[in-house]
């Protein structure tokens, strides 16, 4: 008999399959050790087809998002592998340095703890424990869904090699004078205790108030300029008042003095254009430790910043002593008390305003002046703009190319240091000694410089490793390659073996798939570290698939109850119907509203397959449908042709009726319209051009025919294999959206010599 139930059960056939795959190796790509492939000229076949994985952070667990982005690069990985083209799929995990700390902190939080009462290396040494027991779990939930990556090659953001890696980038940034330290406003976090970048914040808006403040004139008291903050706390930093130079109402004003209420201090008037006239009175007070602008008006007109607010939150000296010690609500309380009472509040008015907040714990911002390290940029970002522009990388869809290249416009250079413990430790040592004074110390081996810093392998003696870790995507930034096994040029070994590296072969990359809330985060950095390190691309297509949100269009979050989860989807309906149902959904909107039905549409799906299947390989079994239930043989299947690497044949003399030469001609279609589709990244219309082609071209029109056909002796034999033909080319197509449901009826047809569906040919047009 043909082998396959009455009905499909996922469940039953999801894992078995899963692990066939892996126990067949199939994940892992086949390749000629001793020739490399010569990009953009070698036959398509020997070129390999490489996806580096986003990798997921180890705090993670799989969302829609990471599921219909994973989905994607699935279909392309399992179609590059059945055209004979080289595969690999590069998976790994992020260590995601501030979302584990927080993680374990609140592990600590429970037991009554801090970080600081476990101290940096028993808290390091917890965060490994809690890697080790829940790091793989995203990798194992990717695995349900039916992920063929290469899992032999899975790496991690901290492994030891990944680790010397980061360590010689940062140095040779530094030798070519790249990195520094300087003192900028940067956004700080209370909670996290550590700088954060723009990109790392989440902006919420929030009912304000806005305070009126009158700062007196120096010669005449009596007469005052009147100033408008949502932050009256850090009025105790002010260095100036500023006014825009076109607001005529404050010309006579400019050059004058002020006096600074509750400080006594006196402060200049001066004009500059970063001053909006339409907020508040047009006259605003210059914090320039507490405010990024303020702290670049302040630069311009050589103004020193004060700094009045520590990294806890609590005014610090300067500020009066009577304000000293207070956290920033409580002493913004105890002031406009203050101001008040000595009549220098003029007015309180309702303001909305957006507020940032760290998007790891949701803490509000403080913008702080911090001694930092950070990379220049305006040498990296020159070329990877020039690819972009030359079309070298493009994206997809296209406008996010121009999204890209006015963000690189304006690229500030890049704080890479945070005040955190989890991570890549900056791998520099600081001098000690007992009065402070730099001394001649040498950059590994580079050239001596006076500096109290050493940078570099075995530092000398005297010298102490600073406390800051590298920001994430530094280390992110070089993953197409680091992943693959970099090591700089003048680094390399002179291998005997002429067997290729894993990053000689595959690198670059071909693809990246990703999400458009990380092109500057993540995107932009690969590309500027890439061709400053390797002189590659790291990949010639982004991809930017959608963002995944709930059916009344609302972001997707656990935590607000707006979330679904896929592996709820998986288990209620099986992966095939989850890839299927995310991937009919795709078509091309970037902001794509989910709907379950579509899951169910998928579920549905994978058993019109089944169904259509058992029909077919019933009728391959029996002489004529009425006789299905005799068992009895018919040899008419074994004159189907074998499937070869480079696809399906079948002879032209099988074509004997009308609707055997439409059904073969739409599957022809399907299968140009199919390639047309994936090559374009349009996942969604080909996953409805597979649905009309399986359901209502073959299912509903040619089976029904086939069974007037294979009642007349004469056309039965040409029918079954036209039958076995469309249903292995089908399975084939279908194969990298419903990967399980197809395997599983692929090992049950009469196919001569046949190889797993997973590595076996595509349908060729």
């Amino acid at each position: 008999m043909n082998g396959l139930s009455p009905t499909y059960n996922p469940k039953q056939v999801e894992d078995k399959i899963y692990k066939f795959w892996e126990k067949g190796n199939f994940f892992k790509p086949k390749i000629e050790p001793k020739k490399k492939p010569r990009r953009g000229r070698a036959p398509l076949g020997r070129r390999p087809f490489v996806i580096a994985l986003p990798p997921p952070n180890v705090t993670g667990s799989l969302h829609l998002g990471h599921a219909l982005n994973a989905a994607a690069q699935d279909i392309l990985i399992r179609r590059s592998r059945m055209q004979g083209v080289p595969t690999l799929w590069l998976p790994g995990t992020d260590h995601a340095g501030i979302a584990t700390q927080n993680v374990v902190e609140k592990d600590l939080k429970k037991e009554g703890k801090t970080r600081f009462d476990l101290g940096r290396e028993k808290f390091e040494k917890r965060v490994w424990q809690w890697v080790d027991k829940y790091g793989d779990e995203i990798i194992n939930q990717l695995k349900k869904l039916g992920c063929s990556a290469d899992w032999s090659r899975q790496r991690f953001t901290l492994d030891p090699a990944y680790t010397t890696t980061v360590e010689r980038v940062f140095k040779h940034y530094f030798d070519k004078g790249w990195i520094y330290q300087g003192e900028r406003v940067i956004n700080w976090c209370l909670r996290c205790q550590t700088a954060l970048s723009d990109l790392e914040l989440e902006h919420k808006k929030i009912k304000a108030k806005l305070y009126y403040l009158k700062y007196p004139f120096l010669k005449k008291p009596a007469d005052f300029i009147m100033v408008a903050t949502t932050r009256p706390e850090t009025m105790l930093g002010d260095v100036a008042v500023a006014i825009n130079p076109k607001d005529k109402r404050y010309q006579k004003l400019i050059g004058k003095k002020a006096i600074l209420p509750l400080a006594g201090r006196e402060i200049p008037i001066i004009k500059d254009e970063a001053v909006d006239p339409g907020f508040g009175t047009g006259a605003v007070k210059v914090t320039p430790a507490h405010d990024s602008v303020d702290f670049e008006i302040s630069e311009r007109h050589n103004l020193s910043p004060l700094k009045i607010m520590d990294e806890e939150g609590k005014i610090i000296a300067p500020a009066p002593q009577k304000y000293q010690g207070l956290k920033r609500l409580a002493a913004r309380k105890i002031i406009l008390e203050d101001l008040e009472k000595d009549g220098f509040l003029e007015k309180v008015e309702d303001y909305q305003t957006s507020i940032p907040h760290c998007s790891r714990c949701d803490a509000a911002i403080e913008p702080l002046l911090s001694k930092q390290w950070f990379l220049k940029m305006a040498e990296l970002k020159k070329p990877a703009v020039l690819v972009v522009k030359k079309g070298k990388i493009k994206f997809v869809p296209k406008n996010f190319t121009k999204v890209y290249l006015d963000w690189m416009k304006n690229l500030k250079d890049w704080n890479i240091s945070r005040q955190i413990w989890w991570g890549h430790r900056l791998p520099v040592w600081q001098q000690q000694t007992t009065n402070n004074r730099s001394r001649e110390a040498r950059s590994g081996s580079a050239r001596q410089q006076t500096t109290k810093y050493y940078i570099g392998d075995n530092p000398p003696k005297g010298y102490k490793q600073v406390n800051d870790v590298l920001d994430t995507w530094f280390s992110s930034a070089l993953w197409p390659f680091a992943a693959l096994g970099w090591r700089k040029q003048s680094e390399k070994r002179k291998a005997k073996s002429e067997k290729l590296s894993d990053y000689d072969y595959f690198f670059p990359t071909t693809v990246l798939s990703t999400a458009r809330d990380i092109i500057f985060l993540w995107v932009a950095r690969m590309i500027f570290s890439s061709l400053e390190l390797t002189g590659k691309i790291p990949f010639s297509t982004v991809y930017i698939h959608p963002l995944v949100l709930n059916i009344k269009g609302q972001r997707m979050s656990k935590s607000l109850g707006t979330g679904i989860d896929p592996l709820e989807l998986i288990e209620k309906y099986g992966a095939d119907a989850t890839r299927f149902g995310l991937m009919y959904q795709n078509t091309g909107n970037q902001d794509m509203r989910f709907a379950e039905e579509h899951v169910v549409a998928g579920r549905n799906f994978a058993n019109k397959i089944w169904n259509i299947s058992r029909f077919v390989l019933i009728n391959l079994e029996n002489p004529k449908p009425s006789d299905a239930s005799n068992g009895s043989p018919t040899k008419a299947s074994d004159k189907i042709q074998n499937l070869p690497r480079s696809g399906i044949s079948l002879r032209e003399t099988n074509l004997k009726t009308k609707a055997d030469k439409k059904i073969l001609q739409q599957l022809q279609e399907t299968i140009k319209s199919v390639n047309r589709d994936l090559d374009g990244f349009k996942f969604g219309q080909a996953a409805h051009t597979l649905y009309d082609f399986t359901w209502h071209k073959l299912a509903d029109v040619y089976l029904e025919k086939s069974k007037e056909q294979l009642n007349e002796p004469a056309l039965r034999p040409s029918t079954q294999q036209n039958l076995l033909y469309i249903l292995a080319s089908l399975l084939s197509l279908l194969h990298p959206f419903v990967p399980f449901v197809t395997e599983e009826i692929w090992a049950k047809l009469p196919l001569k010599d046949k190889k797993s569906l997973i590595v076996s040919g595509w349908p060729r047009e």
